[in-house]
């Protein structure tokens, strides 16, 4: 029996490409090279500072310059984070719908405190999430199953009584190896190269009403 529904943050709860992708230009513009459409960025948005940078220059992380780049894209998307970020269509409602279930609700992301505390309060979420965890809150971040079972303690729920919701790899990967249900989000950032079907999702939905059903 399904007793909370846990959700990554990016690409599945809000849309936070455009905010994501503004502050990669602006790092870009500043390098003098070539910006990106948003129809290249959102394919890649769920994958962080790191691999939105990757996309931007063709840089590796190992590249001299790397880090020195990534500081300067949180930078930029911390003074503007919040500017175009909203909740996808769904899911306030899906919320409320939880809520009147008795079922509780919560975030599992790997994007950092310093943004997931700030952004939260501006998506206005009618119904507040019972536990929240960041990247940076537990020593490893997705797929590492250390974030699951720590959102699992939290809320005093059983992994196997908690349904995961992503729209990464790595996000079926860290619920499925913590004994969790799996919902792949097919809203949300995923490329048209990536193999889903390889991915361990115990089911796919396009829209988040239904996962109502995934609860009867």
């Amino acid at each position: 029996m399904i007793k909370a529904v846990l959700f990554d943050l990016d690409g599945t709860l809000a849309d936070t490409a455009p905010d994501l992708g503004t502050a990669l230009n602006r790092v870009l513009e500043k390098q003098h090279l070539p910006q990106k459409s948003m129809t290249e960025i959102r394919p890649v948005a769920s994958h962080g500072a790191s691999g939105l940078i990757t996309l931007g220059t063709g840089w590796q992380p190992d590249h001299p310059e790397f880090a020195t780049l990534r500081r300067d894209f949180l930078a930029e998307y911390e003074l503007h984070f919040t500017d175009e970020t909203v909740l996808f269509g769904g899911v306030n409602e899906l919320l409320l719908k939880l809520a009147e279930q008795n079922i509780v609700w919560g975030i599992i992301t790997n994007k950092p405190h310093v943004f997931t505390d700030r952004l939260l309060p501006k998506l206005e979420c009618s119904v507040k999430p019972s536990v929240v965890v960041s990247g940076d809150t537990t020593s490893a971040p997705k797929p590492s199953t250390i974030p699951m079972y720590y959102a699992c303690r939290q809320i005093g729920v059983a992994p196997e009584n908690c349904m995961y919701v992503g729209d990464a790899e790595r996000d079926m990967q860290a619920g499925r190896q913590a004994g969790m249900i799996t919902v792949l989000a097919n809203w949300g950032y995923i490329s048209a190269t990536d193999d889903t079907a390889s991915w361990p999702a115990d089911y796919v939905i396009e829209k988040p009403e239904q996962i109502l059903k995934l609860l009867k």
